[in-house]
C-alpha cells in the first residue's frame, strides 16, 4: 500500500476523489436537511442527455464540452421540477419521479443512438454513467480543487440564508428574504457539484455521495456547523478509501467503491453512533430497565 501510495496516478485520483467528497458532504448535508435527497438523484440523472447532446452536436469528446452540456441539461432538469411543483397540483416527490424518468429515459435513448452509430469515436460516453476515477488527470483535480474552494466560499457567504431555507423558510420570507431566488440559486449549486462528479462516479452513483456522508454525520452531531464539517470530512475520507481498495484490487471500479464505502460509514454510524445508534440505544434501554428492577 505504501508502494502504491507513493505511485503520482494513485495520488492524483486520491486526492480528486477526497475533494469531490469532501465539497459533496459539505453541500450534501443541507440537501439532507432540506429532505431533498432525491432531487439529487434527479438532477444527476437529468445530465444524462446533455453530455449526449453535447457529443452530438460538437462530435467531440472534449471533457469541458460533455461537462457544459450536463451542467445546460441538470439546469432545465432543475427549472422544470419547480414548474411543475409550482405551477401544477403535482406534489414535489411526484414532480422529482418525472423528471428523473423522462431525463434518463432521453439520456438513455440517445446514448444507445450514438453508440450505433458507425466508428469507435463515440465510444466511452457510456463512461458517464458509472464514472472512471481512475482517469482524474491533474487538471480535473485543479478543476475539483477550484469547486471546493468556490462550494466552501458560498457556503460561508450564505451561511443564514442557507440556514432559513433548510429550517425556516417562510420565516425567511417574512423577513424579506428573496427565499424562491435562493431556492433556485442553492440547487444551481448542487448542479455544478454533481456535474463536477460525473466523471469520477457517474450519473447513477452521484447522489449516494452527496446523501451518505450528511447522513453518516448527522447520527455523530447536532449543530448544522459540525454536521457540514464532519460530512465534508467523511465524505473526503470515502473518497481515499474507495480509491486505494481500487489500486489494492485491480478490475474494480473506483467510483462504486468510494459509494460503498461512504455506505460503509453509514452504516457504522446507525449502528455505534452515541446517542442515535441502534446498538448505543438499545444498551440505554436496557441498562434503564435494569435499574428500573
Amino acid at each position: 500500500m505504501v508502494d502504491g501510495w507513493l505511485d503520482y496516478t494513485l495520488r492524483t485520483v486520491a486526492l480528486g476523489a477526497a475533494l469531490l467528497g469532501g465539497m459533496s458532504g459539505a453541500l450534501g448535508a443541507f440537501v439532507f436537511l432540506r429532505r431533498q435527497s432525491m432531487a439529487g438523484d434527479a438532477i444527476a440523472h437529468a445530465t444524462l442527455p446533455g453530455v449526449v447532446l453535447a457529443f452530438l452536436l460538437t462530435g467531440q469528446r472534449e471533457p469541458q464540452l460533455l461537462l457544459l452540456g450536463a451542467a445546460l441539461a441538470g439546469s432545465a432538469g432543475v427549472l422544470l421540477w419547480m414548474a411543475i411543483t409550482r405551477w401544477s397540483r403535482v406534489k414535489q416527490d411526484s414532480a422529482l419521479g418525472i423528471v428523473l424518468s423522462t431525463f434518463l429515459g432521453g439520456g438513455v435513448l440517445l446514448l444507445n443512438l450514438v453508440q450505433n452509430r458507425p466508428g469507435a469515436y463515440q465510444a466511452g460516453l457510456n463512461h458517464f454513467l458509472f464514472g472512471q476515477a481512475a482517469t482524474l488527470l491533474s487538471r480535473d483535480v485543479a478543476i475539483l480543487a477550484a469547486g471546493a474552494l468556490g462550494v466552501g466560499l458560498l457556503l460561508l457567504l450564505f451561511w443564514k440564508e442557507f440556514q432559513l431555507l433548510s429550517f425556516d423558510r417562510p420565516f425567511g420570507a417574512s423577513l424579506g428574504w428573496p427565499m424562491q431566488r435562493l431556492d433556485i440559486g442553492f440547487t444551481l449549486l448542487v448542479v455544478a457539484v454533481i456535474v463536477l462528479g460525473l466523471q469520477s462516479v457517474g450519473v447513477v452513483l452521484m447522489s449516494a455521495l452527496l446523501v451518505a456522508p450528511a447522513a453518516a454525520a448527522r447520527q455523530w452531531v447536532d449543530g448544522l456547523g459540525a454536521m457540514v464539517l464532519l460530512a465534508a470530512a467523511l465524505g473526503a475520507v470515502a473518497g481515499v478509501s474507495g480509491t486505494l481498495l481500487s489500486a489494492l484490487w485491480a478490475g474494480l471500479a473506483t467510483g462504486p467503491l468510494i459509494v460503498l464505502c461512504a455506505s460503509i460509514l453509514v452504516l457504522v454510524s446507525l449502528l455505534w453512533a452515541p446517542r442515535r445508534g441502534i446498538v448505543w440505544r438499545q444498551l440505554d434501554r436496557l441498562a434503564a430497565q435494569a435499574r428500573l428492577r
